[in-house]
This record gives structure tokens, C-alpha cells and sequence, in this order.
């Protein structure tokens, strides 16, 4: 048997990767997720056999920053689920010093009700209220639970589903529930707000987010508008964060495309990277800083994807474009 990836060791910093020097206290670049055997030859070691551990090392020596959204999936009828403590500490103690996470807040916090698909025995919660529908006890329960992660943490993400009407009257509504929401909110994190409404994309939106020091999330995919279109839009830059999901507009499709073997990129999608690269650049000039979250569902390889928005990035710098 391969020995297992060593762990950094205490201190040690991530490579520059090659991000262009006047980016790099700007920008963190990772992927959506870690543990994909696809990986391999691209991120990970071809003949290493890895424990389900032993990936994130490796990772991190490719990228300086990951998305967890292993957490988002809590709400369940037969009580909230949240993460083990000991999880986040092999996590924190898997990357160097200056890796950052990025992550999912908990579903049970986010969605206004159970959703309609529950097991036959559970088929009465489908559609039930969420009784802990932007929960504080829950929030203060959650933060305690990642809290090896402190030293190590981004943005905590509130993804908030397509609301309708029958969920949320407006989104006056909604902004009213999340002041009182987010006032309350232990202060000593920070926090990012995605939504996937259309609608609520507006200039109280934005105004709202830069009140409460709150980032934005930047979703590519689901139904929501081309990020260049929202950013050449709306000034959606906050002192908070921008993060930017990669993730495409046709799940489904792609995974029958590539039979889920995430090696090569299949489609390219040129206009959302080069959004992205022109998200980043206006942010560092306005003091804030931007997370590039690539998934697999975009191009086909989250790894390739995000390399291919470092050399957008860099021909940009180099040709000296506007």
C-alpha cells in the first residue's frame, strides 16, 4: 500500500499558485468540493491509494481556499443534524496556515419549509414550516460546532432557495426577517447571503447587504442571471466578500454528458469565467475581497476550470485590457 499524503506541516504557508502578485490579498481560489477520484493526475497523485481524509493535503497545495457544502444538507424530520467537531478539526489541521474555507450554513437555518420530497414515512413534513427557519439557537450551535475551523474560516453562506410567495410575501419580507435575523447573529464572523430569487437582485438588495456588512454570492447556474449580467447591473461589491459559484446552468446535462468522470472540460464557458476575472478586478479596486468557487458542473472539471481563470486573469493583466 502507498503511504498516505503527509499533512503540512505547523505554519507552512500555500504556494502562490500563480496568481499575479497584486491579486493574492484579494483573491482565494478553490473548487466546490474536494474528494473526486477524477482528480486524479490533475490535482491528485495517480497511484496513491487515498483515505477519505487524505485528500485535502494534497489539495492544498493546488488552491489556497475550498467550498464545504457537505454541511447544507441538515433539515431531516427526524431532527437537525450538524457537523462533528472532530470533522472540522482534521480539516483545519489538513491545510497550511493561510488556507481559507468557505461554507454552507446548515439548510435547517435557510429553508422557510421541509421540502416537498420526504420518505413515504415521513410524508407529512413535505411542505411543513421549518420550525427553525433562521434560527439563532441553531446558528450559535452550528458556529460552535465548526469552531476548529476559527482560524481558518471564510464566509459562513446563507443559500436561500427559490422563495414564492406562499414561502415569503416580498422581499421587503424577506430583508425584514433577515435584519432581525442577522442583528442578532454573532458578530465575530462573517457572513454572505445567496439568493436564488431573480427578483430580489435590486439596488435595496445590494444597499441592504453593505448595511449589515453582509457578502454576496454570485451564483452562475440555477435559474439565476448570467453573473456578468448582475455585476455590470448592480454595485454588488460589499467590505464583506464576494464569492463566485461556478457552477452552470445544466446540471443534469453535463453529468449525463460526462457519465460523472470530472477529467477534462467538455464545454467550455469562456463568457462566465471572463465575468469572473472582471468581478475580481473591479473588487481589488475596491478593497474587497472576491472567493472563486469552481464546480464540476460548469466545464466538466472544477480544477481545470479554476486554472483556466487564472490564465484568463493573467492574459487580462498582461495585455494591459481595461
Amino acid at each position: 500500500m502507498t503511504p498516505n499524503p503527509e499533512k503540512p506541516d505547523a505554519g507552512m504557508r500555500t504556494p502562490d499558485l500563480g496568481i499575479p502578485e497584486m491579486y493574492r490579498p484579494w483573491l482565494r481560489l478553490g473548487t466546490c468540493s474536494w474528494k473526486d477520484d477524477s482528480w486524479r493526475g490533475i490535482v491528485y497523485r495517480p497511484h496513491v491509494q487515498y483515505d477519505q481524509h487524505d485528500f485535502l493535503p494534497d489539495y492544498a497545495k493546488h488552491f489556497n481556499s475550498v467550498e464545504i457544502d457537505q454541511w447544507f444538507w441538515s433539515l431531516f424530520p427526524a431532527g437537525v443534524k450538524l457537523p462533528d467537531p472532530e470533522t472540522a478539526r482534521i480539516y483545519a489541521e489538513s491545510v497550511p496556515d493561510d488556507f481559507v474555507f468557505s461554507v454552507k450554513a446548515p439548510n435547517s437555518i435557510t429553508l422557510t419549509h421541509y421540502y416537498s420530497r420526504q420518505p413515504k414515512r415521513y410524508a407529512g413534513y413535505a411542505n411543513k414550516p421549518n420550525p427553525d427557519f433562521l434560527s439563532l439557537d441553531l446558528l450559535e450551535r452550528f458556529v460552535e460546532s465548526i469552531s476548529p475551523l476559527r482560524s481558518k474560516l471564510g464566509p459562513i453562506m446563507f443559500q436561500f432557495e427559490y422563495l414564492n410567495r406562499k414561502k415569503m410575501p416580498s422581499r421587503k419580507a424577506f430583508l425584514d426577517a433577515l435584519h432581525e435575523f442577522i442583528l442578532r447573529a454573532p458578530s465575530d464572523f462573517t457572513y454572505a447571503i445567496e439568493t436564488r430569487n431573480p427578483k430580489y437582485l435590486s439596488k435595496p438588495f445590494f444597499d441592504f447587504l453593505r448595511e449589515h456588512n453582509l457578502g454576496f454570492v454570485f451564483l452562475e447556474g440555477y435559474y439565476m442571471p448570467h453573473i456578468g449580467e448582475v455585476f455590470c447591473k448592480f454595485d454588488t461589491a460589499t467590505p464583506a466578500a464576494s464569492i463566485i459559484r461556478l457552477h452552470g446552468p445544466d446540471r443534469r446535462a453535463m453529468e449525463l454528458f460526462t457519465r460523472k468522470v470530472w477529467d477534462r472540460i467538455v464545454i467550455p464557458r469562456t463568457q462566465s469565467i471572463e465575468a469572473a476575472v472582471d468581478i475580481l478586478r473591479s473588487n481589488r479596486d475596491k478593497g474587497c475581497v472576491t472567493y472563486v468557487n469552481a464546480n464540476n458542473h460548469l466545464e466538466g472539471c472544477a480544477p481545470l476550470t479554476a486554472e483556466r481563470f487564472l490564465d484568463a486573469l493573467r492574459e487580462r493583466e498582461e495585455g494591459g485590457a481595461a
